[in-house]
């Protein structure tokens, strides 16, 4: 057996979203550094969150929204996953479900980085939630 056979499927879709996760924290810190360089804004006077958000332009801001977003939900998907891994229960139909769960977000990331139409970004959203609870329910189910 290869290394890459013995890495549990269920782990890759988790390295994905925590991939997802750096890559908009970056975007986030590009977005707002370029800004505040491009306006001459002192990174003291927006040393709160409320500065922030009043300093900086919505559309600067929604990168910070959504990495926000990323540790609500996420934390939860995490969670099931590991405990499938550890137990041994993961099946190919909880790996399709975390992958639908991961695309989706990924999808709702970059609706919500940068043109943010909320009934897309919602769409979205709503998807990879169901996929969640998809999970999480089978998971209660075998547990009882």
């Amino acid at each position: 057996m290869t290394p890459q056979e013995l890495i549990p499927p269920l782990l890759r879709p988790m390295v994905a979203m925590m991939v997802l996760t750096g890559v908009v924290w970056l975007f986030m810190y590009v977005r707002r550094l370029g800004y505040m360089t491009r306006h001459g804004i002192d990174a003291q006077t927006v040393n709160t969150p409320q500065k922030m958000t009043v300093t900086m332009p919505e559309s600067v801001e929604f990168a910070s929204n959504n990495l926000k977003n990323l540790f609500e939900l996420p934390v939860l998907f995490y969670a099931v996953c590991l405990v499938l891994v550890q137990l041994g229960w993961a099946t190919h139909t909880d790996v399709t479900a975390a992958w639908v769960f991961v695309g989706l977000r990924a999808v709702h990331s970059v609706v919500h980085c940068t043109v943010n139409i909320v009934m897309v970004r919602f769409m979205a959203y709503l998807g990879a939630s169901l996929a969640l609870w998809f999970m999480l329910g089978r998971l209660v189910m075998r547990l009882c």
